[in-house]
């Protein structure tokens, strides 16, 4: 699709580009284009041509405005560009808006250069434009586009794509890969380096990361099925969902929820007022909401959990891979804990508003209860137990809500976890899907 854009200043190179007109000269037709009987006609202009390339070099694509697709087919060691440039024939200067852009394309020590750019500042109308290029798949690859959508297929070199007012679409990138938008979608497939991802207010969905991820957005979702190394996620009021982290995490989201599968590393996770749900914990974790639940399928190192009007609910393993104490806090909610019997730990729950609530153990778990009346009627209750000759503590706190202690069952824990991964699977495989359909080439695009 062609994105109107109104013209962009910029600085004139017209020695340059009357140079590279003299090595690359280009292949120009010009036609009208009245495809249906209420689309306005337009007259167009193609561009065609051709630089020389080597394989392992870089492209350096600059142009004012339009969208750019980027083709990974090529192996004879050159770069062909077609630009398609289309203005409205009613008004009376568009063929010379036409002419007004101009290409400067040229062969340099890394790669090959291409610069478009818009002249005739005077004129007045609509331009629209649409780069096309296919490089060399062992290529790198550095675009900008004042405004327009972006669009990349495979390929194998360090990545940059940049757009002032666009989505940015690729597919699997070899290595590192730094992808910007003032105000689209980001949707790449796999990366095999570091991942750093900006948009202005769309949301953000890739594949598996082989380094580190840093992926922002003000005001989307993020998804990503997996990130190898440290991962940060932050979005100004979208979920954030990840399905597997294999280094230090840190999710924030002004007011969406946040899902994680398998976190290995320490993990920071914090919303201002969505739920926190993260299947297994590994890892040091700090989880904070101001109004949602949590919920732990698998707890299996130290968790400080804390929600402001929620419950949590933690499933904890036989045998804790990473020991330490565990600090689940709720203001407003019912906390919900399942236990294995043989498992040593010490049992400190309190319950701040205990007129109306109360605490609630499987039998298996001997624990002593008390009661402290305050002046004003109201009454703290507190259970303390160490099971299995105790050890590390599991501190519970509750301002108005229930504590339960419950038996677990090992093997509707192991189901839960599975059923909770494919879950994360299905839904993150679905976006990926998406991600395919919308890469040029693809058969069934829409």
């Amino acid at each position: 699709m062609l994105t109107p854009i109104s013209r962009v200043r910029f600085p004139v190179f017209l020695g340059a580009f009357l140079v590279a007109c003299l090595l690359f000269p280009p292949r120009i037709s010009a036609e009208t284009d009245s495809k249906t009987a209420n689309a306005s006609l337009r007259v167009s202009l193609e561009v065609y041509g051709t630089v020389t390339a080597h394989d392992g070099q870089r492209l350096r694509l600059v142009t004012d405005l339009g969208n750019v697709v980027i083709h990974t087919e090529n192996s004879s060691g050159k770069v062909d560009y077609h630009v398609h440039l289309e203005a409205d024939a009613s008004e009376k200067n568009a063929k010379e808006l036409l002419k007004s852009y101009a290409l400067n394309t040229r062969e340099t020590p890394e790669g090959v250069y291409f610069r478009g750019q818009t002249f005739g500042r005077q004129l007045r109308g609509r331009l629209w434009v649409t780069v096309e290029i296919n490089v060399p798949k062992n290529y790198g690859l550095d675009v900008w586009t004042g405004g327009g959508n972006i669009e990349s297929e495979d390929a194998n070199g360090r990545v940059v794509l940049a757009t002032a007012g666009g989505n940015i679409t690729a597919g699997n990138i070899g290595g590192a890969a730094r992808l910007t938008t003032d105000g689209g979608h980001i949707t790449v497939k796999n990366v095999g380096g570091e991942l750093s991802a900006n948009t202005g207010g769309g949301h953000i969905t890739t594949g598996s990361v082989g380094g580190s991820a840093s992926l922002h957005t003000t005001g989307g979702h993020i998804r990503v099925a997996s990130v190898k190394g440290g991962a940060r996620l932050d979005t100004g009021g979208g979920n954030i969902t990840l399905e597997q982290s294999g280094g230090e995490l840190v999710a924030e989201t002004a007011g969406g929820q946040i899902e994680v599968g398998e976190a290995a590393g320490l993990v920071r996770a914090k919303t201002g007022g969505g739920g926190i749900r993260v299947v297994r914990v590994s890892g040091p974790t700090n989880l904070e909401t101001g109004g949602g639940s949590i919920y732990l399928t698998q707890v299996d190192g130290m968790v400080k959990a804390s929600t402001g009007a929620g419950g949590i609910t933690a499933w904890f393993v036989t045998s804790p891979k990473r020991p330490g104490a565990c600090d689940l806090q709720s203001a407003d909610g019912d906390i919900v804990v399942y236990l294995p019997k043989q498992l040593p730990v010490t049992i400190d729950a309190q319950i701040m508003q205990g007129n109306e609530h109360r605490v609630i153990a499987d039998p298996a778990f001997p624990l002593k209860v008390s009661y402290d009346e305050a002046a004003d009627g109201s009454r703290r209750i507190r259970a303390e137990g160490a099971l299995n000759g105790g050890g590390q503590v599991l501190r519970l706190r509750t301002v108005a809500g229930n504590i339960q202690l419950i038996l677990s069952d090992s093997s509707k824990q192991v189901e839960i976890y599975k059923k909770q991964m494919e879950q994360l699977q299905q839904k993150l495989a679905t976006q990926l899907r998406m991600v395919e359909q919308s890469l040029p080439g693809s058969d069934d695009r829409p």
